[in-house]
């Protein structure tokens, strides 16, 4: 596709800060990353919206930045997208959350350097974005990113819980808003929702049933105070 050659995608950078975790293919992690100094900038319709938007899209291998293939014509970027989703993905991604000034993900990388080439071009895209919104230079999230590798089935499901109940334990919202709350994939879990990029089959699976693992969750909204199953796998 010679004429995308001039807004190609720029190289990953390196990611500075030691890394005490190998990250594998075909092995889960939950993923986690925070803003530098706290600062919220997951708060607003329109930075949630992109960021997921980003995670959808930069979990394909990319020729093009997302800035770039937003401003592709209606039917270029038709083509683009057919030809980039017949590609194999960096990472397939189980649950997510997205917290004022941090997210979490339990994912599962499926190439070689998958999980660190998606956190990098999502964090990268999202921090343009986000400091283009707000006339903002620099930085904004912190690096290394953290990872915990998810070793047994029981501990996938007891991370996916503490994942979609983070705004919940952390005073956010109230339990019963969780079914409908945008910022975590729970919604798409409960109301068995078609997504463009989630495997919810997997955890459900795991469960038995959507109605297994949404009496799973509910029966511990206040589980990030009893974390003892999982506190290896907790990074906050």
């Amino acid at each position: 596709m010679e004429w995308l050659d001039i807004l190609l995608l720029e190289p990953v950078p390196k990611m500075s800060g030691r890394r005490n975790i190998i990250l594998a293919n075909e092995e889960i992690y939950h993923v986690f990353n925070r803003s530098i100094a706290r600062e919220e900038i997951f708060t607003r319709n329109r930075e949630y919206t992109s960021a997921l938007n980003l995670i959808e899209y930069y979990r394909f291998p990319q020729k093009l930045r997302f800035s770039h293939f937003k401003q592709l014509n209606t039917e270029t970027k038709q083509i683009y997208s057919q030809e980039y989703k017949k590609l194999a993905p960096l990472i397939d991604i189980y649950c997510y959350a997205l917290m004022p000034n941090h997210y979490h993900l339990l994912i599962r990388q499926k190439q070689d350097k998958g999980i660190r080439t998606f956190l990098s071009n999502f964090q990268n895209a999202f921090a343009k974005y986000y400091n283009l919104k707000n006339n903002r230079d620099g930085s904004l999230f912190k690096r290394p990113f953290k990872a915990k590798r998810v070793t047994t089935d029981e501990e996938c499901l007891h991370i996916s819980r503490y994942i979609h109940l983070n705004p919940v334990t952390s005073y956010l919202i109230e339990y019963e808003k969780l079914k409908s709350y945008p910022l975590t994939s729970f919604p798409l879990f409960v109301k068995d929702a078609k997504n463009n990029f989630l495997d919810t089959k997997f955890i459900l699976n795991l469960a038995g049933s959507i109605e297994n693992y949404n009496e799973f969750v509910s029966n511990q909204s206040d589980y990030q105070r009893r974390l003892h199953t999982v506190k290896h796998l907790v990074i906050d």
